[in-house]
């Protein structure tokens, strides 16, 4: 049976998720595996957790790329950089006097809906080119403002004499903790930049689940094995149906089955279908289907049929 699965990786700093994910695909090599991606960047300067799909869970690694994040993130006050973080170069000084209590009336006004402009130190692709290039150049880009949903954001710790705090975020894909600390300064009536980030949750993965770098690269092909997540970690919130054998293979084949809607199946609506996971005999994970509301299943995206 072809090896696929979830990787949680506890990043460290001063490494790019691309050279995490080169490591992993070089170690899994061994088990025959040939793909991996990871499922958001985190900066190099960032730390925590950093899923990488495994093998055939590559074909469902978009679904945690659109999924909300979790983030520890340390503000430092009073300096801006070039940058947005502690890497850059400063670029303004501004004196800073704030507490926790205007810290925590300020991170109230951003709860909800709001906008952020990317830095320019981003991967953002303008005229085919990362935004990073052209800043590096000191070529002027521009780019267009984005709304994003921070969910959740809590004071955790205030240090007024370093002028430094910690908070925790819960927001949306395509927010960048970076700005969101540019302009937490600014509403404070100062300037500053990200001191640390830490990634503590990605979608329904958690930073305490995963396992250092270095202990995925030191251990043994059967710890590492035993250490992947099932693919179906990745869909795990949708709803699910199990088909028999003669089902199952019929699907396989791109054909569609008729499926039972007195399953506890949650009813979709006039002419929508329905996303479901699909499960063959033994429980084993097919991939994603469809359902009609006339009750015919189609295949969506399937695990390969190959050593299943």
């Amino acid at each position: 049976m072809a090896l696929h699965g979830v990787a949680l990786v506890d990043k460290p700093a001063g490494m790019s998720s691309f050279s995490v994910v080169s490591r992993l695909r070089r170690i899994f090599r061994t088990l025959g595996v040939t793909k991996a991606g990871h499922t958001g960047t985190l900066d190099p300067l960032a730390t925590g957790l950093l899923p990488i799909c495994i093998g055939e869970s590559t074909k469902y690694a978009q679904r945690l790329l659109d999924a909300d994040k979790g983030y520890l993130a340390t503000i430092k006050l009073g300096a801006a950089t070039t940058t947005g973080d502690r890497e850059g170069e400063i670029t303004e000084t501004r004196p800073a006097d704030c507490d926790s209590g205007a810290i925590r009336a300020v991170l109230s006004q951003f709860v909800g809906s709001i906008e952020q402009t990317p830095p320019v130190y981003s991967a953002l692709k303008v005229a085919g080119k990362p935004a990073y290039e052209y800043a590096r150049a000191g070529q002027a880009v521009e780019l267009a403002k984005r709304t994003v949903e921070i969910h959740a954001i809590n004071l955790l710790s205030c240090d007024a004499a370093a002028q430094e705090f910690e908070i925790s975020v819960v927001c949306s894909k395509g927010t960048y903790i970076r700005t969101l600390a540019e302009d937490l300064a600014l509403a404070l009536g100062t300037v500053g930049h990200l001191a640390s980030l830490r990634r503590t949750r990605t979608g329904g993965f958690d930073l305490n689940a995963a396992q250092s770098l270095d202990a995925w690269m030191e251990c043994d092909d059967a710890t590492r094995s035993s250490w992947l997540l099932p693919t179906d970690s990745l869909v795990a919130e949708l709803p699910r149906v199990t088909l028999n054998e003669f089902g199952a293979r019929n699907i396989q084949n791109g054909k569609f089955v008729s499926c039972d809607r007195t399953d506890a199946l949650p009813r979709s609506s006039e002419g929508d279908e329905l996303l479901l996971r699909v499960y063959g005999p033994s429980e084993h994970f097919l991939g994603l289907g469809k359902l009609a509301p006339d009750g015919l299943l189609r295949a969506e995206r399937l695990l390969s049929t190959h050593g299943l």
